[in-house]
């Protein structure tokens, strides 16, 4: 028995789960979501309370069961809170400026890069420091994918430090060439 799949999903007040021909429609006060069951899983809703069950008992079905409770979790938690997370654009003249739904960002390159954000994924960028970017909207996977997105535009160098990175990522330092050695000529 998987140990995440097993345990219950407490459905919290103001967000409405509902399974039909095989889909779960969550919908809360931020949005609506929608997941298409795999055949080997089910969902049972007694009151406020989901449950994730297993309908055949092959390797597949054990192997999807944590899955799929840890995506109806997150779908919950997105509809009532909403998911973010955050960037930080560190380097001399690297910056990003938000033209509506365009990001553009401006990173050492010779041309600076147009980022189109996609549909229900917000920006906003710190009140103190705007190299820090904060990427919002209630679907967690596409959340994170963004921020991965960006980062992949220049990631964080060893040497300097200088590129994209997230707001909890340490960069290891590495040291750069030792000075030349005396009398070497």
């Amino acid at each position: 028995m998987s140990r995440i799949g097993a345990k219950t999903i407490a459905i919290p007040t103001g967000v409405t789960v509902e399974v039909k021909s095989g889909v779960v429609h969550v919908k809360g006060s931020k949005g609506e979501l929608t997941y298409a069951l795999l055949p080997e899983i089910g969902v049972n809703i007694d009151g406020s309370v989901l449950t994730v069950k297993r309908i055949l008992e092959n390797g597949e079905a054990k192997a999807r069961h944590g899955l799929t409770r840890a995506l109806l979790v997150n779908m919950i938690a997105g509809v009532s809170n909403g998911h973010e997370r955050k960037i930080e654009i560190v380097g001399v003249g690297y910056k990003a400026v938000i033209k509506g739904k365009v990001l553009n960002l401006s990173l050492g390159y010779s041309h600076p890069i147009d980022f189109t954000l996609p549909a229900g994924i917000d920006v906003v960028p710190d009140e103190k420091n705007k190299n820090i970017l904060t990427f919002k909207g209630i679907d967690k996977q596409l959340v994170g994918q963004v921020a991965a997105d960006i980062r992949s535009l220049r990631p964080p160098e060893p040497y300097k430090g200088k590129g994209i990175r997230y707001s909890d990522e340490t960069v290891r330092r590495k040291a750069g060439k030792a000075a030349a050695a005396k009398g070497a000529a």
